[in-house]
C-alpha cells in the first residue's frame, strides 16, 4: 500500500499558505497543515483556506514548539490515519510545488528511503545561508561516515512514516532547526535508503525566516555535538554498512 499525504508546518505565513496548499489541492493530494502557534492575522488565513479547500486540515498548537515539534505531531496523526509517506515542504513558498509529483514518483519507487532535496541555489540565495549548510554538511558526513545525505537543512523532503515513528519513539531529537539534520541523520544510523533530488530553492521578496543566527547556530552546534558522539558509539556499524548508505542515491 502506498498513500502519501503532505505535511506543512506553519508559523506566521498566513499570506503565502493559500498559494503553496492550491496546487497541492488541485492534485487531489490530503494536506495537513500544523499552526505552530500563529498569530492572529495567520489563523484567520488559515479559516479562509479551509473554507475555500474542503479536504485541507489544519491542526493547530496553541503555542510555538518549534519547526520539529510541529512535524513530529503531524507525523503521529498522520500515521494514526493510516499514510504511509509524508511529503514536507515550507510554507513560505520557498519550495518548487511543480516537484512535488517527483518527490512522490521516488517514495512510491522507493517505499523505505528518505527522500530529501539538494538545493540548487539561484543568485538571490544568502551567502551566510551557503556557508552554514556546507559546515552542517561536513558534520552530517563525519556523523554518518558517508555522502547519503548531500544536503542536511533543505526542509523538501519526504518521510517514510512507519520507520520515521519509530525512530522518534526511540529517541530524543531537536524540536527548532535542529530537527532536520538530526532525523536524516538518525535515518542513515538505521540503515535506511537516502534520495537526493536536486531541487530549486526560492526566496521570496519580502519573505519571512525565522531562523535566529544566534539562538538557532547554538542549537545546530549542540546537535553535531551530540551527534558525533552518537557516531563513535556506533562506529562499527556504520564502517561496515551496505555500500548504499555510503553515497546514497540520487534522482
Amino acid at each position: 500500500m502506498f498513500r502519501p499525504a503532505v505535511l506543512i508546518g506553519l508559523y506566521n505565513h498566513g499570506d503565502t499558505i493559500a498559494d503553496v496548499v492550491r496546487p497541492l489541492h488541485a492534485a487531489g493530494l490530503f494536506v495537513l497543515v500544523v499552526d505552530d502557534g500563529s498569530d492572529a492575522h495567520t489563523r484567520q488565513r488559515l479559516a479562509e483556506l479551509v473554507q475555500g479547500f474542503p479536504g485541507v486540515c489544519v491542526e493547530r498548537r496553541p503555542v510555538n514548539g518549534g519547526r520539529g515539534a510541529a512535524l513530529v505531531g503531524g507525523f503521529e496523526r498522520l500515521a494514526q490515519e493510516g499514510f504511509t509517506h509524508a511529503l514536507v515542504l515550507d510554507a513560505d513558498g520557498q519550495h518548487d510545488v511543480a516537484q512535488v509529483s517527483e518527490f512522490i514518483g521516488l517514495a512510491q519507487r522507493h517505499p523505505a528511503a528518505l527522500i530529501l532535496g539538494r538545493p540548487v541555489f539561484g543568485e538571490d540565495a544568502p551567502k551566510s545561508r551557503l556557508y552554514g549548510r556546507r559546515i552542517s554538511q561536513f558534520w552530517v558526513h563525519v556523523e554518518t561516515l558517508s555522502f547519503a545525505i548531500h544536503d542536511p537543512l533543505c526542509g523538501y523532503r519526504c518521510y517514510p512514516l512507519g520507520s520515521t515513528t519509530r525512530i522518534l519513539r526511540a529517541s530524543s531529537t531537536g524540536l527548532r532547526m535542529d530537527f532536520d539534520p538530526e532525523i536524516a541523520v538518525r535515518h542513515v544510523w538505521a540503515g535506511l535508503p537516502v534520495v537526493n533530488v536536486p531541487t530549486r530553492v526560492l526566496y521570496p521578496r519580502g519573505g519571512i525566516s525565522h531562523f535566529r543566527m544566534v539562538r538557532d547556530n547554538a542549537r545546530i552546534s549542540w546537535m553535531h555535538t551530540r551527534l558525533v558522539c552518537g557516531m563513535l558509539a556506533r562506529l562499527p556499524a556504520l564502517l561496515f554498512s551496505r555500500p548504499v548508505g555510503k553515497r546514497g542515491l540520487n534522482a
